[in-house]
């Protein structure tokens, strides 16, 4: 698989950083004039000075719940904007398709081609111009199957929309259309293949493949290329589009092109140094969903170097967790952003981990705290400021600069429920 979707995918990183930066106090401005949310989330910022990534840190983080919570919050006003004030885009010829993620959130698909960025992906996948694709991602309230289809529409294939269910139906269709290839979940074409072996039906012209919606360990990576079929993933969500994808290297994902990566504190706005492991805050450039450090909730990293398939962007890990840790303790929720509170009180502690321990009903409550200047007086000062913040009682633990795991883990549940 050899080339690129575009140039984009080459340019030198400072040109890149350049351009993302240029183009960051624009779409602030933009925000701040057409959507009536960010309006009030950036109200008093002075968007011509949002020209670094320092000044993009500074601004606010608008996560998923609070995103749902603010729609919600609008569609129960009479006349209420059904996205939330997100949205730059009136109902018509504008704006052609709204879908619905759980929740529900409401999510736009304007007119742009390949709206959803997918293309990129599908490309550094394998599919090429000409090539049939069997859509397996769904058609109907998720923008899953629009994604995946108006992207290979921009490479210049052709698509089936196979939707989700009716194995055997699917197995028929490939057989007769004989696609180059099949998107949707990896669990979903690993029940067509062995469906389809059961049938005693050869499927030989599925060579790739291009998932995404879980998890894709190397393990079933290994089982689909036993049957040929080279499969590569993509990290994409209903609100941005596409974050990052994996390449020919397999070694990480790559950021998109048209989108603003910072990898921050659980719970918290704050940049992490790089490689720490840490919560994924997005800022999209699309202005017809103009979303400005939006916070995806999901855990990664950044992977060091360059990727070895050409492409100069920065990678990603790919997805390592969740990021809401929030924890139920002796009966109060305690929240990640309280655990950085405590921390912020201390110059001497540089990383805090809360682990919450016993057995049910009976919650022990330890913050672990690097720093290199363990004392029993801090150990004191710690603990007051744990009941002050969380209103709960909890211990202290000192540990060396260093010693807590690099898994962007703020709150450990480590009880047992036996």
């Amino acid at each position: 698989m050899s080339g690129t979707f575009d140039l984009l995918e080459t340019r030198s990183p400072a040109e890149r950083e350049a351009a993302l930066l240029a183009a960051l106090p624009q779409q602030v401005a933009h925000a701040q004039t057409h959507s009536a949310a960010f309006a009030r989330i950036l109200h008093g910022v002075d968007a011509a000075s949002v020209n670094s990534r320092a000044a993009l840190a500074r601004l606010p983080v608008t996560r998923k719940h609070e995103l749902q919570e603010l729609q919600q919050a609008a569609r129960a006003q009479a006349g209420g904007n059904v996205f939330g004030g997100f949205c730059t885009l009136g109902f018509g010829a504008e704006l052609p398709r709204v879908f619905a993620s759980p929740g529900p959130i409401y999510e736009p698909e304007g007119t742009a081609r390949d709206y959803w960025r997918m293309a990129r992906a599908i490309f550094a996948a394998g599919f090429r111009a000409g090539d049939l694709i069997h859509n397996s991602f769904s058609y109907h309230f998720v923008p899953a199957g629009s994604m995946m289809e108006t992207g290979a529409h921009a490479i210049g294939c052709s698509v089936f929309p196979g939707g989700t269910g009716q194995t055997e139906q699917q197995v028929q269709a490939m057989r007769d259309l004989q696609p180059a290839g099949y998107i949707g979940t990896p669990s979903f074409l690993k029940i067509i293949l062995e469906k389809a072996a059961e049938m005693g039906v050869a499927l030989p012209s599925v060579k790739k493949a291009m998932f995404s919606g879980e998890a894709f360990p190397p393990s079933l990576r290994d089982w689909f290329l036993e049957r040929g079929v080279a499969g590569y993933q993509c990290y994409a969500t209903a609100d941005l589009g596409l974050i990052a994808y994996e390449t020919s290297a397999r070694e990480g994902l790559v950021i998109d092109e048209q989108v603003i990566v910072e990898i921050v504190r659980p719970g918290t706005g704050d940049p992490v140094a790089e490689g720490e492991v840490g919560e994924l805050v997005v800022t999209s450039l699309n202005p017809s969903y103009p979303l400005i450090r939006f916070g995806t909730g999901d855990l990664s990293a950044v992977l060091a170097g360059a990727c070895p398939s050409g492409r100069t962007n920065v990678r990603i890990k790919g997805w390592m967790g969740r990021a809401d840790q929030t924890t139920k303790i002796r009966g109060m929720f305690v929240h990640p952003k309280q655990v950085d509170d405590i921390v912020k009180r201390f110059t001497e502690v540089a990383r805090a981990r809360l682990v919450v321990s016993g057995e049910m009903a009976n919650d022990v409550m330890t913050l672990q705290v690097e720093t290199p200047a363990a004392s029993d007086a801090l150990a004191s000062r710690i603990g007051e400021a744990i009941r002050d913040v969380t209103k709960l009682r909890g211990q202290v633990q000192m540990m060396a600069p260093g010693s807590l795991p690099n898994d962007g883990k703020v709150i450990e549940d480590a009880r047992s429920y036996k």
